[in-house]
């Protein structure tokens, strides 16, 4: 699963919510695109006479001329080349919204670690580096805090910091479609990229959209998933970020792909997966990131403040939520 916007710390490395099933009650009216997008999967369900597939394509592949770390044509490997540059509307959504959930984290949310995706083998071409044992002076230029934004330019302090909004941008993606779709007067759909969800309105069941929660359980062989809650949501964004995917074997070590932008080392948490719903995608799929990164005390803390709900799959096979995240709980 991991190209595109993967990263380290990214929640595309999902453990998926995969949308509401359709059955033979669906309305005719309902339209269906799927396909590809940096190198991963989307499902597009939505209310509408027409199809707007070509729109749903356009828009994809803006965002990812904007953001996307793997196309070094995009704007955001422009940034990472440079100490100031005039950047677009995409990328200061997303900045803005990294640096909400980087403040609510306690910096455990931080898209400027991309040289140390790269030194852990998680970054394009997935080849542990010789910066792997330099990650202390790596730190030295890692932190949003370091860059600024004023008017429509971007500076950096430095000019080696670099970002990757692998851990955002999936889900900006989402909120971007369905941004365009209600452009056009579609309150009825559901958009899933790589098992993040924008959602809006009522399914083809005429109720709330229902989502399965991955419950996955690895063994030294393969992974075996069970579906651990199912929620009815609508007019939110939902993202699950879990660490059993996305990981690499060194010897007889094993690195999982939620680094601390803190100490620049792979985290061991007791949080297996974190999912959020919140008023869109692309915050949903920042904050469960950094529920993955912090454990499930601070990421308790996270969700309050934030004022999001959430369900925390914890090592000992237990499972946290928030009394909000209860009341979405439905039987089937």
């Amino acid at each position: 699963m991991r190209n595109g916007f993967l990263s380290l710390f990214s929640s595309f490395l999902s453990i998926a919510c995969i949308m509401s099933a359709t059955s033979c009650s669906s309305r005719d009216s309902y339209q269906r695109e799927e396909g590809m997008i940096w190198n991963t999967v989307y499902h597009i369900t939505y209310e509408s006479e027409r199809p707007l597939g070509d729109s749903i394509i356009n828009i994809l592949e803006s965002v990812g001329k904007s953001l996307s770390v793997f196309d070094k044509s995009s704007l955001v490997c422009k940034v990472n080349e440079t100490d100031s540059l005039v950047i677009d509307g995409m990328f200061a959504d997303v900045y803005k919204a990294s640096l909400k959930i980087n403040e609510a984290s306690d910096g455990m949310f931080d898209p400027t670690i991309s040289p140390l995706i790269t030194a852990w083998g998680f970054g394009p071409g997935h080849e542990i580096s010789a910066d792997t044992a330099a990650i202390d002076s790596i730190l030295k230029f890692t932190g949003i805090k370091k860059t600024r934004l004023e008017g429509d330019r971007f500076f950096k302090d430095d000019k080696r910091i670099q970002f990757n909004f692998s851990a955002i941008a999936k889900g900006y993606g989402c909120d971007m479609v369905a941004k365009m779709l209600r452009r056009n007067g579609i309150d009825n759909y559901l958009v899933e990229i790589g098992g993040e969800l924008a959602i809006g309105g009522k399914s083809p069941r005429s109720d709330n959209w229902k989502i399965s929660i991955d419950r996955p359980v690895q063994t030294d062989s393969s992974e075996i998933h069970d579906s651990s809650a199912v929620i009815a949501v609508t007019d939110c964004g939902v993202a699950t970020s879990g660490n059993y995917r996305n990981f690499h074997k060194e010897g007889k070590k094993t690195f999982g792909h939620t680094i601390s932008p803190v100490t620049g080392y792979p985290v061991e948490t007791d949080v297996i997966s974190a999912t959020v719903v919140a008023p869109d995608c692309m915050l949903a799929d920042g904050a469960a990131t950094a529920c993955m990164a912090s454990g499930s005390e601070a990421a308790k803390v996270i969700l309050s403040r934030l004022g999001y709900e959430g369900m925390l799959i914890l090592s000992d096979s237990s499972i946290w939520t928030t009394p909000g995240f209860n009341r979405l709980l439905t039987g089937n």
